[in-house]
């Protein structure tokens, strides 16, 4: 039963980054490339009129993760306290970015609200790169110092960075060298995501700007990924264990890798909507194949004192986890309902319809 919630949850975390990961990178694009007053309305319509229903995915995981995983849930919202306050207080600048811009016609507003679109865009995209690398990397679970725990075996406090600025301390941070490659990372997918996006639903004259991003940018993601597999296997040397033992588990990074490789045609796709395939399996392998790599842990510790966060003990009762069963049934019949209507209200290009 843990599995078959691990599996839900997963599946659910990538639905959120597919839609979600496409209006960060919306504003990412809207941040460097928007630079008249039509290509901005364009830019933050193309992700306006579909950021509400996007993170309602995320309300999803985390009410799933509370549910299946309690521990789980009560220690990574302990121990990373400081950067999740600091992604609520992005997503509440990006949204009022959205949705106040137009409310008044003044220069001033409007590019005070651009920036807080576009900068909140870019930070959110980069802290969960961070936070997917942190949770690769691992933590100091229990807060031990000097072999001795502080806190009890299954919490730990992160700063948002220590002294050196390292990964191979105890006292590791949120930033460091190794997770800040996964930030960049991170980061130049999401926009390229985002860029496709835009090439999807609008008939912007910056769609063969965004054509040549994509194909430029998938040679930065290929250098940023050799550099980051590279440093995680230094740091973990047991990183390809579940696909030497289960070679199943292959299709995932190979899901990453189609998609990766066809973005190199980007500019001679006739159908927008393969770009956009193409860079929602990046995100979806990219996710996958970390997430496998470490079954069954779920976050690594970085001591011998403490025993890693598994799905085993951190999981719900078998009672709780079955019951839930039938609730996730209904609340999946209210999404898809949700995604159907929307989607074919939205359907099409956006760019005559109100915002």
């Amino acid at each position: 039963m843990e599995i078959l919630w691990y599996s839900i949850l997963l599946f659910v975390v990538c639905i959120y980054f597919v839609l979600d990961g496409y209006d960060f990178g919306a504003g990412i694009i809207h941040l460097f490339f928007a630079k008249t007053e039509e290509d901005k309305q364009l830019i933050a319509k193309s992700a306006g009129l579909f950021w509400d229903f996007n993170e309602v995915w995320l309300v999803v995981a985390g009410g799933l993760l509370f549910m299946a995983f309690p521990v789980y849930y009560a220690s990574v919202f302990s121990g990373f306290y400081l950067p999740l306050i600091i992604l609520l207080w992005l997503m509440i600048f990006r949204a009022t970015g959205l949705e106040l811009r137009n409310q008044f016609s003044n220069p001033v507003w409007h590019s005070f609200w651009d920036k807080a679109f576009g900068i909140s865009s870019l930070l959110l995209a980069v802290f969960c790169g961070a936070a997917l690398g942190n949770i690769v990397r691992g933590v100091n679970m229990g807060q031990v110092e000097n072999g001795v725990s502080t806190l009890e075996p299954q919490y730990f406090f992160l700063p948002l960075w220590n002294e050196q600025f390292s990964p191979l301390v105890p006292e590791v941070g949120v930033l460091d060298w190794f997770t800040l490659l996964i930030a960049i990372l991170g980061f130049l997918i999401l926009s390229i995501h985002g860029a496709n996006w835009i090439i999807l639903k609008t008939n912007s004259h910056l769609i063969p700007k965004l054509k040549n991003y994509v194909y430029y940018g998938n040679y930065a993601v290929l250098f940023f990924l050799l550099a980051s597999l590279f440093v995680w296997g230094s740091i973990n040397r047991d990183m390809f264990r579940m696909f030497h033992q289960h070679f199943l588990n292959l299709i995932f990074p190979l899901i990453f890798a189609v998609g990766f490789v066809a973005l190199f045609w980007v500019r001679k796709f006739r159908n927008p909507a393969v770009a956009f395939v193409c860079s929602s399996a990046m995100i979806v392998g990219g996710i996958t194949s970390s997430f496998v790599s470490m079954f069954p842990v779920i976050l690594p510790s970085l001591n011998s004192v403490n025993p890693p966060l598994t799905i085993g003990n951190t999981a719900n009762t078998e009672y709780g986890l079955s019951t839930a069963l039938w609730w996730m049934f209904v609340a999946s019949c209210l999404a898809l309902a949700y995604f159907v209507v929307q989607k074919r209200i939205l359907s099409g290009k956006i760019d005559h319809l109100e915002h």
